[in-house]
């Protein structure tokens, strides 16, 4: 019941705010943003692969093989120390792939274009269903990435809370300089990201795996 109460909340502070985006900030926004393809924004263009999902989501399940291997040589308090990595690994990996797919579905279902796609800074630029790269600005995959996977490092090292959430602030912050995204794609997929996240956190927990349901 709280993890409902805590979901239903952060989804409906989420909505808000990006409907508000939506119609008092988008626009404005991507117009003060520097020109695309600006020679100068080539640190940026580096830094934003750091929240590819592709790349977080090969290197989460390359580090699990290699867990999985070691663990195939080792016995006693050595193979559990591992094991209980890997359980903290597979929770990170699972963490952020469901907000992923989620996030793949509702891009393809509401059809946002990027900023400028049509010619013009159009927040309202919405064709359903298209299934291109232009329209699939909503959510920022991105910030799902990269949010999801801030949520989940600090669900099992609290210490690095701080430092995961600016990193994942940074990577939303690239997607609007690169004009990949509206500020309120960027909102709804942080409000994802952290969404799944916790779900995925509770589906361990009452399994037992890394994590624990209390009252």
């Amino acid at each position: 019941m709280r993890l409902r109460r805590q979901t239903l909340w952060l989804i409906a502070f989420g909505a808000i705010v990006v409907i508000a985006l939506l119609f008092a900030f988008d626009a404005t926004e991507i117009g003060l943003m520097p020109r695309r393809g600006t020679p100068s924004l080539w640190p940026f263009r580096i830094l934003t692969d750091f929240g590819n999902d592709a790349y977080v989501l090969w290197l989460l399940a390359a580090v699990l093989v290699v867990i999985a291997l070691v663990c195939a040589g080792l016995k006693g308090k050595s193979r559990a120390r591992w094991l209980g990595l890997g359980t903290q690994v597979e929770y990170l990996f699972f963490a952020v792939l469901f907000p992923v797919v989620i996030a793949e579905i509702v891009k393809w279902t509401a059809g946002r274009g990027r900023p400028f796609v049509g010619g013009k800074a159009n927040p309202f630029n919405f064709v359903p269903f298209a299934g291109t790269e232009a329209y699939f600005s909503f959510p920022s995959a991105h910030a799902v990435t990269s949010f999801a996977l801030a949520f989940a490092a600090g669900a099992i090292w609290p210490r690095a809370r701080g430092a995961m959430f600016a990193y994942a602030g940074l990577i939303a912050a690239t997607r609007l300089v690169l004009l990949a995204h509206h500020p309120s794609d960027v909102v709804a997929g942080a409000v994802i990201g952290v969404a799944g996240a916790m779900a995925v956190r509770y589906w361990f927990a009452v399994r037992h795996l890394g994590f624990a349901v209390h009252a």
